[in-house]
């Protein structure tokens, strides 16, 4: 029997997923937004059309006691993402049948089984991908349709009796001026630190004597703690606004947006300069010389030559950069900075699950996004190179 069961990791998240699925509860039923919900099973919502559940499911059980083969983990990506639309579908569904029932100011949320099991659909999903191609390009298309069915469900209003998308109804300015202030903030960050970092990597690789200082400077700047750090940032900048009215003028003051960028960026460069410094070192010392043969000058070789071969590693620095300013930036929202963060702590202070989520959920997309989008890039220079 030993040797039939071979997928152990698909074995492994399908029993997960079953445990999850008919231990936890599916979704989470209130009265209103102040009272704690009642649990729902995922048992008492299995009737008429929900069935179609029951399909997938049992698919990825054969699936999980079949050998790990190529063709086998195109049925399991798809069995996933089936599994991972109906669950949404179900939810939504579920929902709105309970909408019904109650008030309009009852709320259904999702429970920690259905958390389970769309992220363990995911997982499964992701892993069966991995076995299908080695290509970053490829990975992202197949993950990208994967979540296609979950996407159409949502525009298509089916989620709308979940209480996450009643909350964003009726926060949906608040909404927008957060996703434009996290994406403002990720921009500010981002550009000042690459006409920062780049010259101080290039220095690092060029001056054995200058790396040590900047990387020692950098270093004890990441163990700061974030919060730390903007409080440091507060008196400084306060005093040269109260010194220089015109700086306040133009927004730089003890709080809101300007401690929070230099911050941001301050914590930014240490992954940056790492990244120019490896970019620049893995070229192959025989090429230089041989564009020094050829009469190239130094400028000429790194602008044609070091910085074409450093670029994947460079970005893959720019990539760590940006990810960890979208998540960062949720913190910035102490002092003022605004984004999503200020929609995070506003749930926290009033108790309010799904108005954290409201402000999680897009963090994580974002952060998700960001990473996937500079991975393509990555995989494209490194694709068009061979």
């Amino acid at each position: 029997m030993t040797s039939v069961l071979k997928n152990r990791v698909l074995l492994t998240l399908f029993i997960l997923l079953i445990l999850a699925a008919f231990s936890l509860p599916f979704l989470s039923y209130a009265p209103n937004r102040l009272l704690s919900g009642k649990s729902i099973g995922l048992l008492s919502l299995l009737h008429g059309a929900a069935l179609w559940l029951l399909l997938p499911l049992g698919a990825l059980a054969l699936l999980s006691l079949l050998p790990p083969l190529r063709r086998f983990a195109l049925l399991t990506a798809i069995c996933a993402s089936a599994l991972l639309g109906l669950i949404f579908w179900l939810s939504g569904h579920g929902a709105q049948q309970l909408a019904l029932e109650g008030s309009r100011l009852a709320r259904t949320s999702w429970g920690s089984g259905c958390w389970l099991m769309l992220a363990l659909s995911l997982l499964m999903a992701a892993d069966a991908i991995a076995r299908i191609t080695p290509s970053h390009l490829w990975r992202i298309v197949g993950n990208t349709l994967v979540l296609l069915p979950a996407v159409a469900l949502l525009f298509s209003h089916q989620l709308d009796g979940l209480s996450l998308l009643k909350e964003y109804r009726n926060r949906q300015e608040v909404f927008d001026a957060a996703l434009l202030q996290h994406l403002t903030i990720l921009l500010l960050t981002v550009l000042p630190t690459l006409a920062i970092g780049t010259p101080l990597g290039v220095l690092c690789y060029r001056s054995q004597r200058w790396q040590t200082p900047i990387f020692s400077t950098l270093n004890i700047i990441q163990t700061v703690p974030s919060i730390a750090l903007f409080g440091l940032l507060i008196a400084p900048l306060a005093g040269l606004a109260a010194a220089f009215p015109w700086l306040a003028q133009h927004g730089i003051n003890g709080i809101g947006l300007a401690p929070a960028i230099v911050a941001l960026v301050m914590y930014a460069l240490l992954p940056l300069v790492r990244s120019v410094v490896a970019g620049l070192q893995s070229v192959p010392a025989n090429v230089i010389e041989s564009a020094l043969g050829m009469g190239m000058t130094r400028g000429q070789i790194f602008l044609r030559i070091q910085l074409p071969l450093a670029l994947p590693l460079f970005l893959t620095g720019v990539r760590i950069l940006a990810v960890q300013t979208v998540g960062m930036a949720v913190v910035a929202a102490l002092i003022g900075a605004g984004g999503f963060g200020a929609i995070v702590f506003q749930g926290l202070l009033s108790s309010a699950l799904d108005l954290v989520l409201l402000g999680v959920i897009p963090v994580i997309a974002m952060a998700v996004m960001v990473d996937s989008l500079f991975k393509f890039i990555i995989s494209a220079l490194e694709v068009k190179r061979r």
